[in-house]
């Protein structure tokens, strides 16, 4: 896409993000965002060509709270030197400690303190680290944490994950476990839950998670939508007809979503990732 497009699709978000904190109500920044896995064979788009940008583009965004996908040890080693405003949970799916991929929830420090945290693994056994659930063709997990806001005291319950990108029952189940883990977890806090869910809105696992009551696609829910109606685009591979949105924020009906926006890639300042991230302006 041509810079010059860019512009317009991050404006009318960034005017709200300028006004709406001046309204009595408190306002929170939420993205979600798969930043791909730190893999040589991507040059030239590979993770050293990016995470200055990535990192510097969640700063400039003055995002709250993030769940991000796909994030190995060593990128959440660069993004923490790169983000020391941002606190973050998580750990590797391999073996719950380094090994392997991380779905982390990030929030900023000065806004949040973190009470408590864990994480499940999306399988028939959520406390085995490195179990493969289902059909899925790899390990999965869901890392969650309780948030007090440091400005009004409120608790949110915040839970980000990646569904598996082969299994159709492994994402069936996945959606099954995550509402039962929510309910049991989140209590009468209001609830975020963000993720890379490899399926569309149209699927049956992004139904089972609609079906719940305490849930709302932020993106449908939105008030005002800006850029980009996709996020998986593959470096800018895919044509545009066979981009989807497959990365989505799911919130309590509780909240206000005043915007969503999806930043749409830019070839030739540097892809970002081979995702798109989605941000959600969410008021209390």
């Amino acid at each position: 896409m041509p810079p010059t497009l860019m512009r317009p699709l991050f404006l009318p978000l960034l005017l709200a993000l300028a006004v709406l904190p001046a309204l009595a109500e408190d306002t929170l920044r939420v993205c979600t965002f798969n930043i791909r896995y730190d893999n040589p064979g991507d040059a030239p788009h590979d993770w050293p060509h990016r995470r200055d940008t990535l990192a510097a583009f969640l700063a400039a965004r003055r995002v709250d709270v993030a769940g991000l996908q796909e994030v190995l040890h060593t990128q959440l080693e660069d993004l923490k030197e790169r983000l020391p405003q941002y606190g973050y949970v998580g750990v590797g799916r391999e073996d719950g400690r380094e090994k392997g991929e991380y779905a982390p929830v990030l929030f900023l420090k000065s806004r949040f303190r973190l009470l408590r945290s864990g994480t499940f693994w999306l399988s028939q056994h959520p406390g085995s680290a490195g179990f493969i659930g289902w059909d899925g063709a790899c390990t999965r997990l869901a890392t969650w944490a309780v948030l007090e806001d440091r400005q009004g005291g409120e608790e949110l319950f915040v839970l980000n994950t990646h569904f598996d990108h082969v299994g159709a029952e492994a994402r069936r189940q996945s959606a099954r476990l995550i509402r039962q883990k929510m309910d049991s977890l989140a209590g009468g806090r209001k609830r975020i839950l963000t993720g890379d869910f490899n399926v569309s809105d149209r699927s049956e696992a992004y139904r089972i998670l609609q079906a719940d009551p305490s849930l709302r696609d932020a993106w449908h829910a939105a008030e005002r939508r800006d850029g980009a109606a996709y996020t998986f685009h593959d470096f800018g591979r895919l044509p545009p007809d066979g981009r989807a949105k497959i990365d989505f924020v799911f919130v309590s009906p509780s909240f206000r979503v005043a915007g969503s926006s999806i930043p749409a890639e830019n070839p030739s300042g540097g892809f970002l990732s081979d995702h798109n991230p989605q941000l959600v302006l969410l008021i209390y």
